[in-house]
Parts: C-alpha cells; sequence; structure tokens
C-alpha cells in the first residue's frame, strides 16, 4: 500500500491543513508527544486519529476516531491510553470486545430484573406448546386472558369476557412475584372463583419450576418456588370431590329425554359420551375419518397418549352414521358462513341441562357421564384394565403397563356387552343387524 509518513508536533492548524498527496492511497502525519498517534488522510479528504503500536512482534493499528469529533487533546489521551494497554500486555481489541460484552451483559440483566410475570408467561407458552395438548394451552392462555372482549356466547351475544385469576399478576415484575403476593392472591381470587383459582395456582407452580431452570429468568426467582407455601394451598381449599353419575334406573328416563332432544348432534352427542366413556372435548372433536368402518374401530384424540382406538359398537355406529355429514367434524353445527366449513358444536350444557330436569336428575355434569360408564361397568364386573384402555386412563398397575396387551378385537367383546346391557337397562331396543343410518325402533 503506498502511504506517505511523516512526524511533527501535532496542531489544529497542522491537522486541518494536512492532505494525501495525488497518486497516494494515504497519508499520515505522525505526533512527536504521543509517538503511537498519527493522523491519517486519504484522497477522498477525510481524516481520522490512528494508534500503532507493536504487539508480541506484529504491528497493532487502530482507528481513534474522526478528527471533526475528536479534540486533539482527546486523541493524545486515547493514544497514551492505548500505549498502556499494550505495554502492559493486553491487546486494546480484546479489551474493547470484553467491555463490549460486559455491557451487554449488564443490559441483558436489568431487562430480565425489569421483565414482567406476562413476558415470561408468553416465553412459557411459547415454548412449553410443542409439548401440551391444545386444551392445556388454551387454559393457560383464557386464565391470564384481560377480559373485557364482546363474548363469542353470551346472552344473545350481550356479554364481555372476564379477567382471568392469573392475569392481575401478569403485570407485575417477575422478580416481584414472592410467597407474600401469592398467598394475597389466592385469598382473593378464592373467594369468587376457587375452582379456576385451585387451577391457575398449579399453572402458576409450573410456571415458576419453568423459571427457575430457564437461564434467562432464574437469576429473579428463588430456588424454592413461591407458589408452594401451605397458606396459599389452604387459601385456595380442596376441590370437592364430585360423585354425578346416572343410576342404572335413571337409564330409561335419561335416554328418553335425550333422544327427544330437536337437535340430532347434540342427542347424538351425549348418547356417545355415556356409550363410550371418552372425555367430553375428545368426542366433540371426533372427525369422520376417525371411524373405520372396515375393522369397526373409533380412534379418539387422547390427551394422555396422543391417540387410542376403541371399538365402534353398534349403536354408536348407528348413532353416527345418521347425522349430516357437514363438515369433517362428526357432530358438526350449522354452517354460519357462506364458503365455511361447519365447526364442531358448542357443548351443550344447556340442552343437556334441559333433558336432565324432564327426567328429574339434577347435578349431572359432561364429565358425570363419563363417570357414569365407568360405575355402571361394575354391574356386568368387566376387567378394571379393560374400562382404563376405553377411556383413556393410564394404567395402574406394573403388569397393566408392561405385560398386557388387548387389541381391538378383544375389547370389542367387553365393550359391545357394556352397549347391549346399557341400552337393555335403558329399555332402548334396535336391530343391530340394521343398516348404518337407518336406525329404527323394534317392537
Amino acid at each position: 500500500m503506498s502511504e506517505t509518513t511523516s512526524r511533527v508536533r501535532l496542531t489544529a492548524g497542522r491537522v486541518d491543513a494536512l492532505t494525501c498527496p495525488p497518486g497516494k492511497t494515504q497519508a499520515f502525519l505522525w505526533d512527536t508527544d504521543a509517538p503511537a498517534l498519527a493522523v491519517r488522510a486519504t484522497p477522498t479528504g477525510r481524516k481520522t486519529y490512528t494508534f500503532e503500536s507493536r504487539l508480541h512482534g506484529k504491528t497493532l493499528r487502530l482507528t481513534i476516531g474522526d478528527c471533526k469529533a475528536w479534540p486533539l487533546a482527546g486523541a493524545r489521551a486515547e493514544a497514551t491510553r492505548l500505549t498502556l494497554l499494550v505495554d502492559s500486555g493486553q491487546d486494546p481489541r480484546e479489551v474493547k470486545r470484553q467491555q463490549a460484552t460486559e455491557r451487554a451483559a449488564q443490559q441483558a440483566a436489568q431487562a430480565v430484573q425489569a421483565a414482567t410475570v406476562g413476558e415470561a408467561w408468553i416465553a412459557y407458552l411459547a415454548d412449553r406448546r410443542p409439548h401440551w395438548g391444545e386444551r392445556h394451552y388454551q387454559d393457560h392462555e383464557k386464565l391470564a386472558r384481560a377480559g373485557g372482549e364482546k363474548a363469542k356466547r353470551g346472552t344473545r351475544g350481550r356479554g364481555v369476557t372476564i379477567a382471568g385469576p392469573l392475569h392481575p399478576l401478569m403485570s407485575m415484575r417477575l422478580q416481584d412475584l414472592t410467597a407474600p403476593v401469592i398467598e394475597a392472591w389466592a385469598a382473593n381470587e378464592a373467594k369468587a372463583r376457587p375452582t379456576p383459582a385451585r387451577l391457575s395456582w398449579r399453572l402458576l407452580r409450573a410456571f415458576l419450576a419453568w423459571c427457575a431452570e430457564h437461564p434467562q429468568y432464574a437469576a429473579v426467582v428463588p430456588a424454592q418456588n413461591p407458589a408452594k407455601t401451605r397458606r396459599a394451598r389452604e387459601a385456595l381449599g380442596k376441590a370437592g370431590v364430585k360423585q354425578d353419575a346416572l343410576l342404572r334406573e335413571q337409564l330409561p328416563a335419561w335416554f328418553a329425554a335425550v333422544s327427544a332432544i330437536g337437535n340430532p348432534a347434540i342427542s347424538a352427542y351425549l348418547q356417545t359420551l355415556l356409550l363410550v366413556g371418552a372425555r367430553p372435548g375428545e368426542v366433540l372433536a371426533l372427525r369422520w375419518e376417525d371411524m373405520n368402518t372396515q375393522w369397526r374401530g373409533l380412534t379418539i384424540r387422547d390427551k394422555v397418549e396422543g391417540e387410542r382406538v376403541i371399538p365402534l359398537t353398534p349403536y354408536v355406529w348407528h348413532l353416527l352414521a345418521a347425522l349430516p355429514r357437514r363438515s369433517e367434524f362428526v357432530f358438526a353445527g350449522a354452517v354460519r358462513e357462506a364458503g365455511k366449513a361447519a365447526q364442531p358444536i358448542a357443548k351443550p350444557h344447556h340442552a343437556h341441562a334441559t333433558a336432565c330436569k324432564v327426567a328429574g336428575i339434577e347435578g349431572l355434569t359432561f364429565h358425570g357421564l363419563r363417570r357414569s360408564f365407568k360405575s355402571l361397568t361394575e354391574w356386568l364386573e368387566i376387567p378394571a384394565g379393560v374400562v382404563a384402555q376405553i377411556q383413556g386412563h393410564k394404567p395402574s398397575a406394573t403388569a397393566e403397563k408392561h405385560y398386557t396387551v388387548r387389541p381391538l378385537d378383544l375389547l370389542r367383546l367387553h365393550h359391545e356387552r357394556i352397549e347391549a346391557w346399557i341400552l337393555e337397562q335403558a329399555g332402548v331396543k334396535f336391530d343391530a343387524q340394521a343398516e348404518p343410518g337407518k336406525l329404527r325402533a323394534v317392537n
């Protein structure tokens, strides 16, 4: 590289007067007061203060800054500082990088200190979503939402959503989410809505455990989970054990009332809930492709195992085959917008409550129908493992978990027996040999 070099005592006038000679790529004017300092000029007219020295036998050259921005005295001071670093064996470039890293770490620490619960909650949901079912993810969103939006399902659409139990915590700094704060929150939420508050508390505990293991948030949450305190647990209380289930003698009235529901999809949905013992959301999510009529199997999307295949029993097969195919979903509602497929019906709580009232049955929930399936099988002395496999419960014993394999045809043997017995007790008769979709009463 062609350059011009000379050494004088730098002054402001000499710096201004320096130019790069024609045909040269750069020109240097070195300072006598600070020997490592020079002014560098280029053909474009740009002039910068430059530091040059030797470190470990190699030339080290650094740009201090533009001459318009740096006063001469400041450039000399900076050159002196850099000379001291080089004389001590330090590379100014490494020192600068280290300082930049430390500043970045300090800024990151300050950002984490200021991070709110809501910001960490969003990161938590994004990180854990691949490992959760859709319903579990929706619970996290619902319990932390702000509320105040128009309800999708309100009284004629006039209602608005209310804030979730976790929402009051979302605006707080994460480091301020201490045990006393959580205990006060638990005591307040338990007064108005204890059941959602208990679920929120369990989700909050898992969230704080995740924060304690996360490299970004571990520094601002205590090692001892602040949600795991006796006072918080006592404030929320224990959930009551639900015992709602259909008795054998209630089956005729329940089937008669549910069969009389004017909406075929709702009527079939409720009967299917009882006869397969699945979770309400699992049945509602059934698609037509989940029905294997060749092998008479029904694929259930299971929140525990991912999916399970249970028998497509005769009566359930007739119920489902008789429904209109409005979309990919078996229990689809009416098409609300042109060009869009029908979505699954909303859980028909009102229709079921009305049917139960007609039948003289009180307090029977959708989960109570699932509980009824298990309870009614006791009359037939069905093996507990068979019922658990149909319902999607985890195996409770080593032999059941590791050594028992029940194929679909073996499950069908028991499941069809269960269905036939329930229908017999309910007084429901039908021709199992009839073509599916053409269910007819038998005298």
